[in-house]
């Protein structure tokens, strides 16, 4: 069974995806970029901030299942320049700094909508929770 998992406190989705699946312990994240949830807008060209928006994109996402970034097995970081690595490991440091997830770095030629990065996550949790058919 799958769960579709919606939130408003990440970014809806911009094309035929869905913000999250939950299927059984398992979340899988598509990939954040960032966007605003309220706005819909790209914050700041910064890649400090971009980098924290993501990371606070996924935080809702995961929250809206009762998880954290804690729960976190497996990220995908994908960025339009490798010459930002050093940036983004920082501050993704400040958010995974116990006990990291594993993680592949890629530098890519684009990005949707302009963004610098883009992460998304695969999540488990053994609380015993798993997905239910929600489709009527």
């Amino acid at each position: 069974m799958k769960k579709i998992i919606s939130t408003s406190d990440a970014p809806a989705a911009i094309g035929p995806y869905s913000q999250a699946i939950r299927s059984g312990n398992f979340i899988f994240c598509s990939g954040q970029i960032p966007l605003d949830p309220k706005s819909g807008e790209m914050v700041a060209d910064d890649i400090g901030a971009q980098t924290q928006r993501v990371l606070d994109n996924i935080s809702g996402l995961l929250k809206s299942e009762g998880l954290s970034l804690g729960d976190v097995l497996k990220t995908t970081i994908f960025l339009t320049d490798l010459g930002n690595f050093q940036i983004v490991n920082e501050i993704y440091g400040s958010y995974f700094n116990n006990q990291p997830p594993a993680r592949s770095t890629v530098q890519v030629s684009a990005l949707p909508k302009g963004a610098k990065i883009e992460i998304e996550v695969i999540a488990g949790t053994n609380d015993g929770a798993t997905a239910s058919d929600t489709s009527g």
